[in-house]
């Protein structure tokens, strides 16, 4: 991790991830390492082990498409009811603690903030309701109203049309290096890594990305009402 301060004035559009980002990844590694291999062992009459290890090799086959982040697709998948599982571990969602000032010193600097997240449309609606974001952002887009991944090359003109932006003057806060990669393929002019997207879990600072370990180590030098 090294120099993160940012030349705000240079910045007109925020983008930020939210899981990971703006929440704490706790909650989606704790469901899908644990709550869904407990519940898929007592539907098959399994060990949580023998469940663990048939996930594994399901979750690595669609790693990093719509697949992976699509609700609806597990539960056809697995033949469970994922969003329901999901509210029933709802309480263990929450927003890191210092989500708060960053979105509201956005806020009062004038800038376009944007959540731009991979999560499913149920996943989202849940997330929302407990961490109630929406307050702070000029919009939120999912990428499965868009059809790619945020991974995926083809997603971030798609975002350009939508929501309009200059990538040379956009910056991108995300937890995932493929995503950050393509946005800078894309030209994004400001790319900032959070290397600890869990709060249970050591940080991994990114190798080719500027790492910060918390959203307010962004904040210097982000005063008063941008032009």
């Amino acid at each position: 991790m090294i120099q993160a301060d940012l030349p705000w004035s240079a910045i007109h559009t925020v983008l930020l991830d939210m899981d990971g980002t703006l929440l704490d990844l706790h909650f989606d590694n704790t469901f899908f390492q644990e709550t869904v291999p407990q519940a898929w062992a007592r539907q098959h009459h399994k060990s949580v082990a023998e469940a663990k290890q048939f996930l594994q090799e399901i979750y690595q086959t669609v790693e990093g498409t719509l697949a992976w982040y699509d609700l609806d697709y597990w539960s056809q998948q697995l033949g469970m009811d994922i969003p329901r599982l999901k509210e029933e571990t709802a309480a263990l969602i929450r927003a890191h603690p210092q989500t708060w000032t960053f979105l509201q010193r956005l806020h009062q600097a004038g800038l376009a903030t944007h959540l731009v997240t991979n999560a499913h449309v149920r996943s989202l609606d849940l997330k929302l309701r407990h961490v109630p974001l929406a307050a702070y952002l000029t919009s939120i887009v999912s990428s499965h109203a868009l059809g790619y991944p945020k991974e995926d090359p083809a997603f971030w003109p798609l975002l350009q049309a939508q929501i309009g932006f200059d990538p040379a003057s956009t910056l991108l806060v995300d937890d995932s290096e493929p995503v950050l990669q393509a946005a800078q393929r894309f030209g994004l002019g400001f790319l900032r890594h959070i290397a600890a997207p869990s709060s249970t879990q050591p940080p991994q600072p990114s190798r080719q990305f500027v790492s910060v370990l918390r959203l307010d180590a962004l904040l210097p030098g982000l005063v008063g009402q941008q032009s």
